[in-house]
């Protein structure tokens, strides 16, 4: 497995670097022989001891893209705290059957090629619809199934989204996780308001 570590606000030595390695090992046993792990590391000097450090990986293996985070008082702490998620991921996506991955991709290609069809219909419609005023054209149900911040991610790459809905396992509440201008992700935890209206 090739791996790429990289440091942020801090100087990287030989020796963090080869303890980094040596943690990623556990994940070479797993993940394809092809994969290949981005590490970065980055010290925060502002933050409070317990999460004065966070460990980023991003996994690339057979096609599947896992993402883990963490944070720690040590940058080796950070990297302990995200091994496991990472591990968790890598086996949920080797048993995962291609052919799921396969399938999800070959309906998008089929939305896309409906979409193209009807792309002049579509905008005569949409002009119509403007001038008679807003209204909802299309409503999607799907059957949420709760999943960690990580497999959301991971789910959202894997369909090419910019954006995924799902019930979050840790808060029971539904949330959206989008990604970011700058590359990174960001997430949107609904809280309802004291008098009970949201906004």
């Amino acid at each position: 497995m090739r791996t790429t570590v990289k440091a942020r606000n801090f100087e990287m030595t030989d020796r963090l670097r080869g303890q980094v390695e040596r943690k990623l090992q556990r994940l070479e046993r797993i993940a394809h022989p092809d994969a290949h792990a981005s590490v970065e590391l980055i010290a925060h000097s502002s933050r409070a001891a317990e999460s004065a450090n966070t460990a980023e990986v991003t996994l690339v293996s057979n096609g599947s893209v896992m993402r883990s985070v963490a944070a720690g008082p040590t940058l080796l702490a950070a990297m302990n705290g995200l091994i496991d998620k990472l591990e968790r991921q890598v086996v949920r996506a080797r048993q995962r059957p291609r052919s799921v991955r396969e399938r999800h991709s070959d309906e998008g290609r089929e939305v896309l090629a409906r979409a193209a069809v009807g792309t002049l219909a579509a905008e005569e419609t949409a002009l119509e619809r403007r001038a008679a005023g807003s209204s909802v054209v299309k409503v999607k149900r799907f059957d949420m199934v709760p999943m960690f911040e990580e497999d959301a991610v991971a789910r959202m790459e894997e369909l090419g989204h910019a954006f995924f809905v799902f019930l979050n396992a840790e808060s029971d509440g539904i949330c959206v996780l989008y990604r970011r201008s700058d590359g990174a992700y960001g997430l949107i935890e609904p809280v309802l308001a004291p008098d009970g209206r949201g906004g």
